[in-house]
């Protein structure tokens, strides 16, 4: 009766049957486990009269699966800091950079990619976060009926450009973001890609602002309440990634009445801190203290010390640092200092 029992001791530490960490690159949970399990289980056996060359022998045994364990972990997390991608963060976020240069700083990134996919397919992908002076983008199809102006007579620059959606409106005060992505390293699906581009923005939204913003079923996009604060339009060329996505922080709204906004004649366009200030969603006096975010580098470094964040400037800088900490999150990507040329025009 006792070897039976002894048998299905031993079982107990087979590796595979061991719970796992809940969090990767720690294997202190299910050592921590098998430690208590060996103490129980040979102070059982020796309960039962059981030998103590056979407690000696499981003490062995767990001991040995103990370390694979820790070591399959460490191969673990060695082999997921090798797999993750590096993508340089060309980080403007306080700098008006003309449209036509992010436009054609995009454009070159991607042809360069595209040309060279046969022979280097593991390029560094890249983003930017920047500002725009006033500027209409329309898409590749966009209709000249969201339009409420002379096409020949913008009140700003107007650019048809390759992107997916219909007109939209940057200015300053609004967060830009550019990510050019190789897909072939994350998920080659479109829709995926843009639901990946929003998580981004709802994330950011939270950790910044403690505001709970959403998506719409069947419309792209993020909204706070029924206000539209994030507009998202790309182009995917050979599964390689440009455009991107708008977040309206403190940007002046009145623009977007000379259009109807990606086309949805029925929801209205807002701001994050027009929000914050009307008071027209939770959380909006949530205090902040020690607000650290994710640098460049990908190290915590930036820290905030103030009661509220009530003002336009310190506001963009939260978001945009939020912005960047979860797009590396939601992407598993490591934001690095950038080698290539950003999208600032040389003149």
């Amino acid at each position: 009766m006792h070897s039976i029992i002894i048998r299905k001791q031993l079982h107990m530490y087979n590796c595979s049957s061991w719970p796992q960490s809940s969090s990767s690159g720690s294997g202190s949970l299910s050592i921590s486990i098998a430690k208590q399990q060996y103490l129980y289980s040979s102070s059982s056996l020796l309960a039962m009269g059981c030998r103590r060359r056979t407690c000696r022998l499981l003490r062995i045994r767990v001991e040995n699966d103990t370390k694979a364990v820790a070591m399959a972990m460490e191969n673990k997390d060695q082999l997921h800091r090798r797999c993750v991608r590096k993508c340089e963060c060309h980080d403007l976020y306080d700098v008006l950079v003309p449209y036509t240069d992010a436009w054609n700083w995009q454009k070159l990134l991607v042809e360069g990619r595209s040309a060279t996919l046969e022979r280097k397919p593991d390029l560094v992908d890249s983003v930017a976060i920047l500002q725009h002076p006033s500027v209409y983008t329309m898409g590749t199809r966009s209709s000249e009926r969201f339009l409420h102006f002379d096409k020949q007579n913008p009140p700003f620059d107007l650019h048809q450009t390759e992107r997916g959606g219909e007109v939209t409106y940057h200015g300053p005060g609004q967060l830009v973001m550019y990510p050019i992505l190789n897909l072939r390293f994350y998920k080659m699906d479109l829709h995926w890609y843009l639901r990946s581009l929003e998580e981004v923005v709802i994330r950011a939204i939270w950790s910044a602002c403690g505001v709970r913003a959403s998506r719409i079923d069947g419309l792209t996009g993020v909204w706070i309440g029924d206000q539209k604060v994030a507009a998202i339009g790309v182009r995917v060329s050979r599964w390689i990634t440009y455009h991107g996505l708008a977040v309206n922080v403190d940007v002046d709204i009145a623009p977007f009445k000379n259009i109807v906004p990606c086309g949805i004649a029925n929801k209205s366009v807002g701001n994050i801190i027009s929000l914050l200030e009307l008071g027209l969603t939770s959380g909006i006096q949530h205090e902040f203290s020690h607000q650290q975010c994710r640098d460049t580098s990908g190290n915590y470094s930036f820290e905030i010390e103030t009661s509220k964040i009530n003002d336009a400037k310190a506001l963009l800088k939260v978001i945009h640092h939020c912005l960047m900490d979860e797009f590396s999150k939601v992407f598993e990507v490591e934001l690095v200092v950038p080698t290539l040329a950003g999208p600032v025009s040389s003149s």
